[in-house]
């Protein structure tokens, strides 16, 4: 499995509009993290961006799966872009 980042950004007043949703995703980050996809996952403290470290077999089925987190289909997270990662240290 290759190693992949994610950066994006959230919408405005996020941490408010987060809150019906927010169960269901760290619910889901949790599986992923134990099926060992995700490595780490969360907001810069300013929380205008989500930054994430992934494992997967390919950057198409892992774009797939971050499009199918409850924070991308209610907007909660407003953009993402995926890049392949080489992990140095």
């Amino acid at each position: 499995m290759d190693r992949f980042v994610l950066w994006g950004t959230y919408c405005e007043d996020a941490i408010e509009k987060r809150k019906p949703f927010r169960e269901e995703h760290l619910s889901r980050l949790t599986k992923l993290q134990k099926d060992g996809i995700l490595i780490t996952l969360g907001p810069t403290k300013c929380t205008r961006y989500v930054f994430g470290i992934f494992k997967a077999d390919n950057v198409q089925d892992l774009k797939k799966l971050i499009h199918e987190d409850v924070y991308w289909k209610e907007g909660i997270w407003t953009s993402l872009d995926v890049y392949p990662w080489i992990q140095a240290f």
